[in-house]
């Protein structure tokens, strides 16, 4: 798939764009919760699709390209290092239910080791550009290659989370002379759902997605990533569930639906013995996530996400990977474990 730049210019919306509002939006419940716990809170105030005026921790600026004739606004993160500079940049890959901002602290921490760090939101997530695209890995991997070409980025160190682990794997091996190194942070695409999930249609997926929209639900969703629920977490449910209420909130289901089918139709598991790079895999022992669960079979559905068994198979398939397991962690090793997972990253980075 061929990827057109087009460079923002003075006027076009070029350069640092100021993001305000302090991401508010949250109503607190007018109740205690049970036994004079804490209310969960509510969110009535609806959020772009584009997470417009959501409080950034970094400057956020966009990079204009062209998609399959449609044109798209990527959104992105260029992280300066806050220490003596290291000369290497890392790349952080967010997963599919997840934008750039889910990797602030390892973007704090891996700055504060003297990296550069690039964090992109890719085109159909967070504030990027939400187009009815046919998605795929090569298409994503493409857009992030224009993107260091952008910022004069030859070579990057590699980390991705969840669906962004599915796309370090294919940006590795599309484009081995710019991937130094490959970090993988409980990555999908470990295993061949369409074996186990009966595949749908994107009308299918869409409609399901447009119902989605309870905010017990949503919380719940998120809830199920994680061992320990923390307040921290809920950033994710704020952002899901303000989205919903928004007028363009069909928009970015289609978007969801369609990347959906991106992740389904393109597993990166027979990819693994192809990696010919120091390979980490990070894995949460407690995560059993997996695409697509919910429409499997309760007899499929126990087989799917053993991330304990995935882990151990992917380190094995990957020449000379190293693999490091998270007991007591689940699918959000970098927030849940996080000083344990910045120590590893920069050890195994070097």
């Amino acid at each position: 798939m061929t990827t057109r730049r087009i460079f923002l210019t003075a006027g076009a919306g070029a350069g640092t764009v100021a993001v305000a509002g302090t991401g508010a939006g949250a109503v607190p419940a007018s109740a205690a919760g049970a036994a004079g716990a804490p209310a969960e809170p509510v969110y009535d105030v609806p959020l772009g699709i584009a997470m417009e005026g959501y409080r950034s921790a970094f400057p956020v600026r966009f990079l204009r390209l062209v998609n399959q004739g449609e044109t798209v606004d990527m959104a992105y993160l260029d992280i300066a290092p806050s220490a003596p500079v290291s000369g290497r940049t890392v790349l952080l890959l967010h997963g599919k239910n997840f934008d750039g901002g889910s990797w602030t602290p390892t973007a704090r921490a891996l700055a504060a080791a003297g990296h550069r760090v690039v964090v992109p939101d890719q085109i159909g997530f967070g504030r990027s550009s939400k187009p009815a695209l046919d998605y795929g890995f090569g298409l994503l991997a493409g857009n992030t290659v224009a993107l260091l070409d952008h910022l004069g980025v030859p070579v990057v160190d590699v980390v991705g989370h969840s669906m962004g682990g599915m796309l370090g794997v294919r940006f590795a091996l599309e484009h081995p002379a710019r991937t130094r190194r490959l970090v993988l942070a409980n990555p999908v695409g470990l295993e061949d759902y369409r074996e186990l999930v009966p595949a749908h249609t994107t009308e299918r997926l869409f409609a399901d997605e447009l119902a989605n929209t309870s905010l017990a639900g949503i919380r719940a969703f998120y809830r199920s990533y994680v061992v320990t629920w923390r307040r921290a977490y809920e950033r994710n449910v704020e952002l899901r569930h303000r989205i919903t209420l928004s007028a363009e909130y069909p928009r970015w289901a289609l978007a969801s639906a369609r990347t959906y089918q991106m992740a389904y139709h393109q597993p990166v598991v027979q990819d693994l013995p192809s990696l010919r790079l120091p390979v980490l895999l990070v894995i949460g022992q407690e995560d059993r996530a997996a695409v697509g669960k919910s429409y499997a079979t309760p007899e499929n559905r126990a087989k799917l996400g053993n991330f304990p068994v995935l882990g151990r198979l992917a380190a094995a398939a990957v020449p000379g990977a190293r693999l490091v397991e998270l007991r007591g962690v689940g699918h959000l090793p970098h927030l849940e474990a996080g000083r344990r997972f910045e120590r590893e990253v920069l050890s195994f980075l070097g």
